[in-house]
């Protein structure tokens, strides 16, 4: 059997029941960041430089989308032959910041709108002889 790993480390949770992305905040100002920020504030109004790890929403509203019909470059790893998907930008419930992320496999633009409440899923963006590589994914609350 395949072992999973996250396609990006500490990005998020590996949890299938309840995925999360893992985010920081500032303890100055209590902005959110996504993904984290380690250095300094990027608040423009803040001088903060120290953060605290933090489990983002899992839900949202899908702010905007896009259609993607073009294979990206590397190191982007996509089946052969190439299957157009959607990207959308997703407005978390509680910290009202913006996350990119593909929908999830089976869902088409044509089914969402701007609005249309998502959730996080955790899906196989590529795979090897010994691991699948999970991503994030939005999907609709009501598929």
């Amino acid at each position: 059997m395949k072992e999973q790993r996250p396609a990006v480390e500490g990005w998020f949770t590996m949890d299938r029941e309840r995925p999360q992305l893992l985010g920081t905040r500032c303890q100055a100002c209590r902005t959110f960041f996504f993904p984290k920020e380690e250095q300094f504030c990027r608040n423009p109004e803040c001088d903060g430089r120290e953060f605290e790890e933090v489990p983002l929403s899992n839900k949202g509203r899908v702010w905007s989308y896009t259609e993607h019909h073009y294979q990206p470059p590397e190191p982007y790893i996509s089946p052969d032959p190439f299957v157009p998907y959607t990207v959308a930008a997703v407005e978390l419930a509680e910290e009202k910041m913006v996350i990119l992320g593909q929908l999830a496999t089976g869902v088409q633009a044509k089914e969402i709108e701007v609005g249309t409440e998502v959730q996080l899923v955790l899906e196989t963006l590529y795979e090897d002889d010994s691991n699948d590589y999970l991503v994030w994914k939005w999907k609709p609350t009501t598929h």
